[in-house]
């Protein structure tokens, strides 16, 4: 729930450089949530806002969304920021004859139960029009106002609390005309639409109560925090349900932007590396200058991927995502293998394949592989000493490793030798961590000690995941 805090006075919403300077600070805006803008588009916005209606902030919306957006995975976080720079009202909205009032009792108290009644009839209604949206700005002033240690402010959820408008789903199906003789599927649809509904209320209200704190402590203040990030740009560790479903949505497109670079990188690692004996040599006949260079000749080959994956719970979405990001990438590589532990290790390369989801592989993991041991807590000594003992031949001169976890070994014996000759043995080996860098080597974290016997890497969004692997993935 969105909720803020500031000062009595209110911050000035003014342009001082005009409709262009208001502008560019939208598109400043966009760029700190991630959202790549460059100066076309933004001269493409301007131009857009000569010919549009500025008094229909539907139109310009679809209108600065066209020119200043490149997918549609950037529109939840560009309607979140333009209802804070191009606001539907300053200030409290006053009730004109026409609108829709909160009721209330002969006493003057807000009648909770009248106003429930009242919003589940108008989200049983096919087009309310704009009631509801004029019932979401009446609710947060009237019932999402509260005293803050700085002043008086607004909460979505002091406005949401008594309504409670998730549990209006059996009044609205009433209004839709679901009844016993509905058949099961017209029943389903009806309640997805009353869902979303209440969903579309429940916005309308956080909208509100953004663009009520942004005039007290300041849009960008409620930007940094009240404006959802892209999913590419959430933290792991702090992710919720429906982020890491949307990452698990976005892993495709990241697979194939790393194959792309991994393609690039591929091309110019044909030509070789310089032989800096051939090249003297040739450039006698120049004087000693040299003008032409003499690689040596490549020797391309797919390399091969042995991943070992904490998928303990205190790591699960990141642990998942890049289990789903590298199953992706599978044909890069002459091989796979994956291995999973959480205080003991199992290959569970089998669980993924190109017809498998990811939830029911890590079902799988949990239900026929032997990833926990004896009290189901992270051992990463444990795990290390398993994964060298059970499977001593997965690690060769050939093979690429990573592992990935928090290194949060439960004040256990990290085993740094068994990481020291794994690390001996491979081509390349790295650990990617989800945690903070500054986190490294407090508490329970081995980071610290494993970090002096691998090349240990912060990756703690999908955003910083894929540009560290698209940088340490051989080709």
């Amino acid at each position: 729930m969105v909720a803020g805090s500031g000062p009595a006075d209110s911050v000035s919403l003014d342009a001082p450089h005009g409709l262009p300077g208001h502008l560019v600070g939208f598109v400043e805006a966009l760029r700190a949530r991630g959202i790549p803008v460059g100066p076309s588009e933004t001269v493409d916005a301007g131009r857009v806002m000569t010919v549009l209606d500025l008094l229909d902030r539907d139109v310009l919306r679809e209108g600065l969304a066209c020119s200043l957006l490149r997918r549609t995975t950037h529109r939840a976080t560009f309607d979140g920021l333009f209802d804070l720079w191009f606001p539907v009202a300053v200030g409290q909205r006053g009730v004109a004859a026409d609108e829709v009032a909160i009721p209330r009792t002969p006493a003057g108290e807000v009648d909770i139960p009248a106003l429930r009644e009242m919003l589940a009839e108008l989200l049983a209604l096919d087009d309310p029009g704009r009631r509801l949206e004029q019932l979401a700005g009446q609710l947060v002033e009237q019932l999402g106002q509260y005293q803050s240690a700085r002043g008086p402010s607004f909460s979505a959820y002091q406005a949401l609390k008594e309504v409670q408008p998730q549990t209006l789903l059996a009044k609205i199906l009433a209004g839709l005309a679901v009844g016993p003789d509905t058949s099961e599927f017209d029943a389903e649809i009806a309640r997805r639409a009353a869902r979303q509904r209440i969903d579309g209320f429940r916005a309308a209200v956080e909208a509100e109560t953004r663009r009520r704190v942004a005039e007290r402590i300041g849009r960008e203040r409620v930007a940094s925090y009240g404006v959802a990030r892209q999913a590419e740009d959430v933290d792991f560790l702090r992710a919720s349900e429906r982020e890491l479903a949307e990452l698990r949505r976005s892993s495709q497109r990241l697979a194939r932007i790393l194959a792309s670079r991994l393609a690039v990188r591929r091309k110019h690692a044909r030509r070789g590396e310089i032989d800096l004996r051939r090249t003297l040599r040739k450039s006698m006949s120049t004087g000693g200058v040299p003008i032409d260079l003499v690689n040596r000749k490549p020797h391309p080959g797919r390399p091969e991927l042995v991943l070992l994956c904490d998928v303990s719970g205190s790591v699960a979405g990141f642990s998942n995502f890049t289990l789903l990001l590298v199953s992706a990438l599978r044909e890069q590589f002459s091989r796979v293998r994956i291995f999973a532990f959480v205080d003991n290790t199992d290959e569970v390369t089998r669980f993924f394949d190109p017809s498998t989801q990811l939830d029911e592989a890590m079902a799988k993991i949990f239900t026929e592989s032997d990833v926990v041991g004896f009290d189901g807590h992270s051992d990463y000594g444990g795990a290390l000493t398993a994964f060298a003992r059970e499977f001593p031949d997965a690690v060769t001169s050939r093979s690429s490793l990573l592992i990935l976890g928090d290194a949060r070994t439960n004040y256990r014996d990290p085993q740094l030798d068994t990481l020291r000759a794994l690390v001996g043995v491979a081509k390349h080996a790295h650990w990617l961590n989800p945690e903070p860098r500054t986190q490294w080597g407090s508490g329970d974290s081995a980071a610290d000690r494993y970090r002096e016997v691998i090349d240990m890497h912060e990756c703690r969004s999908a955003r910083q995941l894929t540009d560290v692997v698209s940088r340490l993935l051989p080709v």
